[in-house]
């Protein structure tokens, strides 16, 4: 049977169509699973009965089993989601005093491996298929009792080695008939793909752009992630400027702050020339502890890193990780479960 979650409003009508129904059948349809959750088609009540029951013979959705949620202190949520094979992801909900937003996965683990990130430690399995990553959505927003705000794709793996995935589940969530979810209320975050980087600047999709940068000098990215050695600076720099001349859209930079490793005055000079000419905001980020161990900088040495950020003209914000009581950096619940 075909998955009705895999399905963007188009596709759902042209089989509607093929047996015999009316178009507007689809849309219900979308509007039931995306506006108000519900994922059993007898519960849809403004559909005819014999309908309801064609739709059940022809159509499946998607399942993924809740296995394990840890909330910490600070109100963040941590999932451990267990697919139809077996495999596990992980999504977390950030809660913001006037915001909520889901930080999803889009493949089973991560090819790149990232030495201060969990995920890359357990190597990589498989892509996420486009209703796979809707399904996150759902069960979350079901779990919370609440639409989602925005949505980050910087869970569990590389976006833009699962690109059409993720462009599909973008297209489904963002369609007005359905969760009609404004288009810059999603961000793909990238360690950096360039080739991803320049489709999604031609592609006119408004979506927010983020970027795992962590250092901008050679030598230390490429200790931290290994892709900056297949994908340089350089050429990192070249399509972020292709991206900006082509979208005017500010990019984000995440920056995880390592004790002793990126936190040091050269580091920060380096920062600010790789920065120079890019409309950018950067997120530092006091890193997370997690295997192999690195050091969290101390709270005046963030604060000195932050300021001289700002004093020489660049905006950015210490953004303190949530849910540090918890298992809440991407890879750490997944990890546990799996030693």
């Amino acid at each position: 049977m075909k998955d009705i979650l895999s399905l963007d409003l188009d596709e759902l009508r042209r089989g509607i169509i093929s047996f015999g129904e009316k178009d507007y059948r689809a849309n219900q349809i979308f509007k039931w699973v995306y506006a108000k959750r519900v994922l059993d088609f007898s519960e849809m009540t403004d559909l005819p009965m014999n309908l309801r029951n064609k739709l059940g013979s022809l159509f499946r959705f998607t399942t993924m089993k809740e296995v394990e949620r840890q909330i910490s202190i600070d109100g963040t949520e941590k999932f451990l989601l267990k697919l139809e094979d077996d495999n596990h992801i992980e999504t977390v909900v950030l809660k913001h005093p006037r915001h909520i937003t889901f930080c999803i996965s889009s493949q089973v683990g991560c090819a790149l491996n990232c030495s201060f990130c969990a995920t890359g430690a357990s190597g990589f399995t498989r892509d996420l298929s486009a209703s796979e990553i809707v399904s996150q959505v759902i069960l979350m927003e079901n779990s919370i009792g609440r639409p989602v705000d925005n949505i980050v794709f910087m869970g569990m793996g590389e976006p833009f080695l699962n690109e059409a995935n993720v462009y599909k589940a973008i297209k489904i969530l963002h369609d007005p008939v359905g969760r009609n979810l404004g288009i810059r209320h999603f961000t793909i975050s990238t360690a950096g793909i360039p080739e991803g980087i320049k489709r999604l600047a031609d592609s006119g999709m408004d979506v927010r752009l983020s970027v795992s940068l962590h250092s901008a000098s050679e030598e230390t990215r490429s200790s931290l992630m290994p892709i900056n050695k297949k994908y340089p600076l350089d050429s990192l720099r070249k399509v972020l400027d292709y991206y900006q001349q082509k979208t005017g859209n500010r990019i984000t930079f995440e920056y995880a702050l390592i004790k002793g490793v990126n936190d040091s005055t050269e580091d920060l000079t380096k920062l600010g020339e790789f920065l120079t000419g890019i409309k950018s905001f950067v997120n530092i980020i006091p890193v997370n502890p997690v295997k192999p161990v690195f050091d969290r900088p101390s709270d005046k040495e963030i604060a000195v890193f932050s300021e001289s950020l700002k004093k020489a003209g660049f905006e950015c914000a210490v953004r303190h990780e949530k849910g540090t009581d918890i298992d809440a950096a991407c890879g750490q619940l997944r990890q546990k479960r799996r030693e």
